[in-house]
């Protein structure tokens, strides 16, 4: 149930009651004009219509009648959501609504198979076609669909903007028009539903607002539909809708040629000049202004800022291609609307003897072309008249005194074919009479090419037997959109029409409805009683009656010979109808009458009240028929579709064609027939204000809609009865909290307990009936009673049940808590038993296997030790990868298993190259030097000097001097070459081996030795023997120097205590490491003229240079530890 908006569930499901909203009803109104308690108060019902208004309840039921309020804005009540709601659910169990109505007519058809219909009726913008264009979106969404809806779909989507402008949501989308207020969530669905469920093209072309060649703007709606419509949506036996069909009815052709100020032509026509590119319209000799067309003039309107007329042209013309148009077609077509504005501009002029003729000659040539007619026959069909007689054709061409001669001279007239086939008479019609045939043909022309594109659209929409295999199978949805009752200013044959249409509405409407109620009592075993109402069939019959008639006096009267006008028309029925009690004129009134009832006027008592018709232009629309000899040019058109529209067949056959208004009269009579084969349903929409603003209720316009779509007579028709009936289940599962017996639940038959409770509430006999399956209720009084103390109940039945609920809840909780400790513990200690047990297994299979692996450790790998070995790697592995050294010179490794020796030293040159590429990498330019260099030293001196492994750690200096230690005088000597490399050292002299202090500084071509200011000695590297090292500890070296070279004096014996790196960079600058000789015992050196001397090198405790006894250099060095 629903309770103040909240759902609430009821025996495993939702039900959504209507009978909820009556505790709001002084807010909200009810939900049923039915349960009013004043249902013959007019105000009643308007005051609950505003109450719902206000509250944006936008619809109200009269039993199975929707009334539906246009409320000008947006609502969120037409999701796919509130479709969900809707669908399939009973019609009185959930608030009214569109979708609740269109549900119940489409499971109706699907349960019962029989065709329904729903008529929608109000008058322009109460929104008819948007009620429509609801009912189909919901059958788009809900229905089942198959793959040829996509064809279909494609075409509902193109079909619609040819007779409509354009598509409400495009038109929302470009902005273009906030006429049509639409929501953006309904907009992509209704794109959704077209695209992706692919419903039938008849849809599209109901849903715009304005059709494009049967609308236009009036002064109540700039989107009026000015032709009724009814159309059929077929479905298969499944439910998938799979064609259509679509009937029009009187179009507003008069509107052609004349429009009221403030109003429009239709659509199509602005739209072709607006939109047309100029190749177009030079190709159509138009101009793009309205303002030059006289047929678009007349309603001082040509342009409307709601409408785009340039946007719904490319809507049109992207759709004619989709629906089966050829190029060739829409040429045809826009030249037959191009004609239709030439042919409003084609002028006359009148003779000195009052014959017509043609003044704007280029006008109708252009004309003659675009109809695809001959020029000359077209000017002689618009200037003159063609009559038959006795199958032959007599060009009335003398006045009336030449024809009474020739009368004269011609006794047997009728007889004398002889004179008849020779004469040939020519007379001009006079200037009213042009004028009139010009707009006649424009009226034809545009109403037939009308008639000929709805034909065109309903070609496409056809079911397709090859695909559909049988019509039989399937069943019809109808939906008729007609003019509401209509009561204007001036109201003249249009309104008559439509009105005469309402009256026939009404009356099938009285009869199905009281035929339901009827079936419906016998169904459920209750006596029928007798319901008062107003027959308006008296109407029906005044209009309609054969002979006596309106419509046959009118027709008599168009069809009568010599002078006739429509006073003579209005007196006519003065004479055959002045008594009829619905029928007045001014004439026969009475005096109070006779101020509201005009001379040219008569007066309908309609059902819905009282109409004042005026008489003028009465049988010029009635008559409505083209000069034959306008057909005759018509009718040998090259342009298809006139050719098509105009059939020679029509020329040919001498039988009157019938008048308008017993066209109108027999199409209606089909109409009704195809409406009482079908079950039908009603929406009543109604037009809050004529401003069109949201939120304004115009309590008088109302009023009169209320009283012209009959919304009062329907009432007291339904409420002739029970105001209220449901099921039994329903009715007893809201109310039965207010009886003991029934509350919580009652378990006997249904009706028993129906009794039960209506008894218990003190229901009076003649205030209810018992059916097979439900209550009737006779007034609302007693379910409004019924319901409060429903209300006064609540209060009470929420305590019990919360105590209940309560009680439920806590024993639930306690025992959903007590299941869920069981279930956790049983399956804790399976869990831990389960984890020992397998623990054990797996224990018990890794023992074996390693025992197992053990013994066959030695063997090759086999599936005995595969598991040992292969734990053995990954162990040695792991350890491996936790123990790898950090440096090369870190030379420690882990010992490997016997099967991985050979692996584990290719892992540990791999390791060691990656650590060598590794430090290479992170290696500056300034380390690289320093590198090279230690390299260089280790080639020289590794394993063959003692000092070696001490200098390893050390870096070697750029230079062991600073620039200031350097003497500036010998910087200046030097020149361009610089030094490189600066030492102090030790010089000993070749005789008698006294020390000196010197400064050896390199260059990069040779090295000289200082003494303070001066160079001592100069040594090229070119020159250079050689350079000997001791093997011990100590500093010294000796440079070897040729002996041919008289410059030199000799070798020269130095001692330095960073000897390893000055004889590296020494040996590096000359290029000359291949010369340095490491002696373990002595080193002879040259002294001047060839005589030699000898350095020894001995062990010792400490460093010591001195001259020994056999007169060599002894030398002492103590031995380093290598730590």
């Amino acid at each position: 149930m629903r309770y103040q908006g909240r759902e609430v569930d009821i025996e495993g499901r939702v039900r959504l009651v209507m009978e909820s909203a009556l505790t709001a009803r002084d807010r909200v109104g009810v939900q049923d004009f039915v349960l009013l308690e004043n249902y013959n108060s007019e105000a009643a019902f308007i005051e609950n219509l505003r109450r719902r208004f206000r509250e944006n309840l936008i619809y109200t039921y009269i039993g199975s009648v929707l009334v539906s309020v246009n409320p000008y804005k947006e609502l969120e009540i037409y999701s796919k959501q509130q479709m969900e709601r809707y669908r399939g659910v009973s019609f009185y169990e959930i608030s009214p609504h569109i979708y609740a109505l269109s549900d119940n007519t489409y499971r109706a058809m699907r349960t019962e198979r029989k065709d329904q219909c729903i008529l929608i009726s109000g008058e322009s913008g109460a929104g008819k076609t948007e009620a429509s264009k609801k009912i189909l979106l919901y059958y788009a969404v809900t229905c089942p669909t198959n793959d040829h809806m996509a064809i279909l779909g494609d075409r509902l989507l193109q079909s619609n903007p040819v007779l409509e402008v354009f598509s409400i949501w495009l038109f929302k989308l470009n902005s273009e028009c906030p006429q049509y207020v639409f929501s953006l969530d309904c907009v992509i669905l209704l794109l959704h539903c077209f695209f992706q469920f692919c419903f039938l093209p008849l849809i599209f072309w109901l849903f715009s607002p304005a059709k494009a060649f049967g609308n236009a703007k009036t002064l109540r709606n700039d989107n009026s539909s000015r032709f009724g419509k009814y159309m059929d949506v077929q479905f298969d036996f499944r439910g998938t809708p799979v064609g259509g069909h679509i009937l029009n009815y009187l179009l507003e052709k008069s509107r052609v040629v004349h429009q009221n100020h403030g109003e429009r032509n239709f659509h199509i026509f602005y739209q072709l000049l607006d939109g047309g590119d100029d190749d177009l319209l030079i190709t159509l000799d138009l101009e793009r202004n309205p303002q030059n067309y006289r047929y678009l003039v007349k309603g001082n309107c040509p342009r409307v800022s709601s409408i785009s007329d340039k946007n719904n042209w490319k809507v049109v013309m992207k759709a004619l291609p989709v629906i089966g148009f050829t190029e060739e077609e829409v040429q045809k077509l826009l030249n037959i609307i191009a004609s239709v504005l030439h042919l409003g501009n084609t002028q006359f002029g009148e003779g000195e003897e009052g014959d017509t003729y043609i003044t704007t000659e280029t006008q109708t040539s252009n004309l003659a072309k675009l109809l695809g007619v001959d020029g000359s026959a077209l000017r002689e069909a618009l200037t003159h008249k063609k009559l038959t007689a006795k199958g032959e054709e007599v060009i009335v061409c003398l006045s009336l005194l030449h024809f009474q001669f020739f009368h004269m001279c011609c006794v047997d007239f009728h007889s004398c074919h002889a004179c008849v086939c020779v004469l040939q008479m020519i007379s001009p019609l006079n200037y009213e009479q042009a004028v009139s045939a010009r707009d006649a043909l424009a009226k034809a022309v545009y109403g037939r090419t009308f008639t000929w594109l709805v034909e065109k659209i309903n070609q496409s929409l056809a079911l397709k037997e090859e695909i559909y295999h049988s019509s039989k199978d399937s069943s019809v949805i109808g939906l008729l959109d007609i003019y509401g009752f209509e009561v204007l200013q001036q109201n003249s044959f249009e309104q008559f029409c439509i009105n005469y249409c309402n009256e026939k509405l009404q009356q099938l409407f009285i009869e199905l409805t009281l035929r339901s109620e009827q079936e419906e009592y016998e169904t459920e075993g209750i006596a029928w009683e007798t319901v008062q109402y107003f027959d308006n069939k008296i109407i029906c019959d005044l209009i309609e009656e054969k002979h006596k008639g309106i419509i046959s006096i009118l027709d008599e009267e168009c069809l009568r010979p010599g002078e006739t006008c429509d006073v003579s028309f209005l007196e006519k029925l003065e004479d055959t109808v002045g008594s009829h009690p619905h029928f007045i004129t001014h004439k026969l009134a009475n005096g109070k009458t006779r101020r509201v009832v005009s001379r040219e006027e008569f007066r309908l008592l309609h059902y819905a009240g009282e109409v004042n018709y005026n008489v003028n232009g009465f049988l010029d629309k009635n008559n409505d028929l083209l000069n034959r000899n306008l057909k005759e040019v018509m009718c040998q058109s090259d342009n298809q579709i006139l050719s098509h529209c105009f059939r020679r067949e029509e020329v040919i056959d001498q039988k009157r064609p019938e008048m308008a208004a017993t066209q109108f009269k027999n199409s209606l009579m089909k109409l009704m027939e195809i409406l009482m084969s079908k079950e039908p349903s009603y929406v009543r929409c109604i037009k809050p204000n004529d401003a069109k603003q949201p939120g304004r209720f115009d309590e008088v316009l109302v009023r009169h809609q209320v009283k012209y779509l009959g919304l009062m007579e329907n009432l007291r028709v339904r409420r002739a009865g029970f105001a209220y009936r449901r099921r039994f289940e329903a009715f007893l599962q809201r109310y039965k909290p207010l009886c003991p017996e029934t509350w919580p639940n009652w378990h006997g038959r249904l009706v028993d307990g129906v009794s039960t409770l209506v008894n218990h509430l003190g229901y009076k006999a003649e205030e209810y009936k018992l059916g097979r399956s439900k209550i009737f209720i006779r007034f609302p009084k007693t379910l409004f009673t019924t319901e409060d103390a429903l209300e006064a109940k609540k209060p009470e039945i929420a305590l019990t049940l919360q105590t209940s609920w309560r009680g439920y809840r806590e024993r639930a909780k306690y025992q959903r808590i007590r299941r869920a400790v069981i279930v956790i513990q049983s399956g804790w200690r399976g869990m831990k038993a389960r984890r020992r047990a397998k623990r054990r297994r797996q224990a018990a299979e890794l023992i074996r296997r390693l025992i197992k692996g053990f013994i066959y450790r030695h063997e090759e790998y086999c599936p005995e030790n595969e598991y040992f070995l292969d734990h053995v790697r990954y162990s040695f592995l792991k350890n491996l990868r936790q123990n790898l050294p950090k440096s090369v010179l870190d030379k420690s490794w882990p010992t490997p298993p016997p099967s991985l020796v050979e692996a584990s030293e290719h892992l540990r040159r791999l390791h060691m190259r990656n650590m060598v590429i590794k430090y290479c990498r992170r290696v500056q330019p300034e380390w690289k030097k320093q590198m090279m260099q230690k390299v260089v030293a280790s080639e020289i001196f590794k394993d063959q000097k003692d000092s070696y492994p001490l200098s390893v750690g050390r870096l070697f200096l750029d230079s062991r001097l600073e620039r200031e230690q350097i003497n500036l005088k010998v910087v200046q000597t030097l020149g361009s070459d610089k030094v490189q490399y600066g030492v102090s050292v030790i010089k000993y002299d070749r005789r008698g081996f006294k020390s000196r202090p010197r400064q050896l500084l390199l260059t990069n071509t040779f090295a000289v030795l200082v003494d303070r200011t001066k160079i001592k000695q100069r040594i090229d590297y070119a020159a250079l023997r050689g350079i000997s090292v001791g093997s011990l500890s100590d500093g010294m070296f000796v440079l070897h120097m040729p002996t041919e070279d008289n410059k030199q004096k000799g070798d020269a014996v130095l001692h330095c205590s960073h000897v390893i790196e000055v004889v590296t960079k020494l040996a590096m600058m000359a290029n000359k490491t291949s010369y340095v000789n490491i002696n373990p015992g002595s080193i002879r050196f040259t002294v001047a003229r060839g005589k030699e001397g000898i350095i020894d090198f001995i062990r010792g405790s400490e460093l010591k240079v001195a001259k020994g006894k056999r007169g060599h250099l002894l030398v002492t060095a103590p031995r380093i530890s290598a730590t």
